[in-house]
């Protein structure tokens, strides 16, 4: 009876210490230092940012100069000075208010020194500057932007969201219609891409090309590898000469790459390999990017055959029963056989 009673303590002291240390976890990612992101480049500051009753406070000096204001410091008064474009914005430490250009703005919380550094409200320095700022929650992050340009046009309509990801979870906040102008601030990964709407909204949306026509050379290698890798998945699936599409127990040449661009960029391709050859633009066999497509003679057809150009001279593709999907280098037996090689992206 007393080694049961034993066990149970010891039972309801371990099960006490795993609900404490959880609740400690749980209070220091709360607590953890929000990342700052500057047009899209993350900032580095010499002491953290602190949050403080919902706020976040930052190194003032370091987060106006980062914004383009020139400071300076009255260590009389303990005031600072910040001047960008014709904005001159003064603020005395302690204080629960600052002034811009003679006009007073009340600061949801007084600026204070932390371990040497002044600290103050990084919304308010930076809304003062003429900037936007987006908090995000799901990465515990913050977005400064400073661009006022819109060089983005949506092409197709798409949800803007508050979150990066498809979830049932994620909150879209409006659809961006078509011809509608946006800034992108910075790519998130292959699949989205963080962007400001003209009316100062700040989002996600994916970066699949038939969205919007935005093209830079990182994001197109991001989506390159996510198109290889992706179809990787199905080294030695079954060739079956005109296999349907939409499933994957077996593929053509051409419907593999329908699915795989359908899949990973949500590209709409058509069903069979010369028509697929009309899509996108040309490129030279000298000038080949990883994710471009390769079209080839076969059966007597002058276009019968496409690949997926995987770099460093592969080919990923499927045309033998006895291999299935594989790759294949893009040696001379091939490149005599090669007629066109279109970018989709």
């Amino acid at each position: 009876m007393r080694i049961r009673k034993q066990i149970f303590r010891c039972a309801h002291i371990a099960l006490l210490s795993m609900m404490l240390l959880h609740a400690t976890s749980v209070k220091a990612a709360e607590n953890a230092s929000p990342t700052v992101f500057l047009d899209g480049l993350p900032l580095s500051f010499q002491t953290p940012p602190v949050i403080e009753a919902g706020y976040s406070l930052v190194p003032m000096r370091a987060l106006f100069e980062a914004e383009g204001a020139t400071i300076s410091w009255d260590e009389n008064t303990r005031t600072v000075t910040a001047v960008k474009d014709g904005a001159t914005v003064t603020y005395q430490i302690g204080d629960s208010f600052a002034y811009k250009n003679k006009e007073r703005l009340e600061l949801p919380l007084p600026g204070k020194i932390i371990d040497g550094f002044t600290m103050m409200p990084l919304r308010f320095i930076s809304e003062t500057l003429g900037n936007l700022v987006k908090w995000h929650d799901y990465s515990r992050s913050i977005t400064i932007s400073s661009v006022h340009d819109n060089e983005t046009t949506i092409q197709y309509g798409v949800n803007l969201r508050d979150t990066p990801a498809k979830d049932d979870d994620t909150h879209i906040l409006r659809m961006l219609a078509k011809t509608e102008k946006i800034h992108v601030i910075r790519e998130i990964n292959p699949d989205w891409l963080e962007v400001q709407a003209q009316d100062g909204t700040i989002g996600f949306i994916s970066s699949a090309p038939q969205y919007s026509d935005y093209t830079n050379t990182s994001i197109a290698m991001k989506q390159a590898d996510a198109l290889i890798a992706f179809g990787s998945k199905f080294i030695g699936t079954p060739y079956e000469f005109g296999a349907a599409s939409g499933q994957t127990n077996t593929f053509d040449c051409s419907s593999f790459v329908q699915y795989v661009f359908d899949h990973v960029l949500s590209k709409d391709l058509p069903r069979v390999s010369y028509d697929q050859a009309l899509q996108g633009k040309e490129v030279g066999i000298n000038d080949l990017r990883k994710g471009d497509l390769l079209f080839f003679t076969a059966r007597g057809l002058d276009i019968g055959h496409v690949g997926i150009y995987a770099g460093n001279g592969r080919i990923l593709q499927t045309y033998s029963k006895e291999l299935g999907v594989h790759f294949t280098a893009f040696d001379e037996k091939w490149k005599k056989r090669f007629v066109t090689a279109r970018r989709l992206f």
